[in-house]
């Protein structure tokens, strides 16, 4: 006499149907010591609001003709996140989130706002999930799973696509070094910074501003690029290394 789901969250609720043959006139269905609230009833099923749990269980049905035998019932723990990275995405979506935490490895769906989207459970303690497109502004982010929801200790963010529109100053030495100011708009999530397609370390000062420090170059002039969570964007104008 098989159960479906045959796993469900320890704080109970949920709903289960059990079947079989010879169920009519159910009276009774037990979770290990506790009973069931039974919701509907035929000769070849009963369905049920489960009760609270913990571990494995015995199920069983009990109508006048006796009582079946056991078929296992898991409780699973709810599910904790701890971590979500990276915070935010473009507003296109695409973006891979990881999420990492506890008790995911039966995640059905993660809800970024309002959308539910399909996850790749990894572990019990990592999953990843394609956030999906949505306007800009920040929104909840929720992990259902069989053993019940967690929702991410902070908010995922739909941030739109970065400016640059200058940077100061405009020339280095080839050696690198040069202590450079970049301006713009949506900066706060920037992840990067090259000079001519070499990564440069950097600082995020503000939502405007990005300090970053030139790498060594060879000598000529190249475009200066940066990258955040919502996308890419060029400095006008080059920067140009010489001697």
């Amino acid at each position: 006499m098989p159960i479906s789901p045959n796993q469900g969250s320890t704080g109970g609720g949920f709903a289960a149907t059990l079947t079989g043959t010879g169920l009519t006139g159910a009276t009774a269905v037990r979770f290990g010591g506790k009973t069931a609230t039974i919701t509907a009833s035929s000769p070849t099923s009963v369905s049920v609001v489960a009760p609270s749990g913990a571990g494995v269980v015995d199920t069983t049905v009990t109508t006048p003709g006796g009582t079946s035998g056991p078929v296992p019932f898991y409780y699973v723990p709810p599910p904790v996140v701890l971590d979500v990275s990276p915070s935010s995405g473009p507003l296109a979506g695409g973006g891979t989130v990881t999420v990492t935490g506890r008790e995911l490895s039966t995640a059905t769906s993660v809800v970024f706002g309002a959308t539910a989207v399909t996850p790749t459970v990894l572990s019990d303690s990592e999953l990843t999930a394609v956030a999906p497109a949505h306007a800009e502004g920040e929104v909840s982010l929720v992990v259902l799973a069989q053993g019940g929801t967690a929702t991410a200790p902070g908010a995922f963010g739909f941030v739109d696509t970065p400016t640059a529109t200058g940077f100061s100053p405009l020339t280095g030495l080839p050696a690198g070094g040069t202590l450079v100011d970049i301006t713009g708009t949506r900066l706060a999530t920037t992840t990067g910074v090259t000079f001519g397609g070499v990564p440069a370390a950097f600082a995020v000062l503000s939502d405007t501003r990005v300090a970053a420090v030139a790498p060594s170059h060879a000598l000529g002039a190249v475009t200066v690029e940066l990258t955040t969570t919502g996308g890419s964007a060029t400095a006008p104008g080059t920067f140009l290394y010489l001697l």
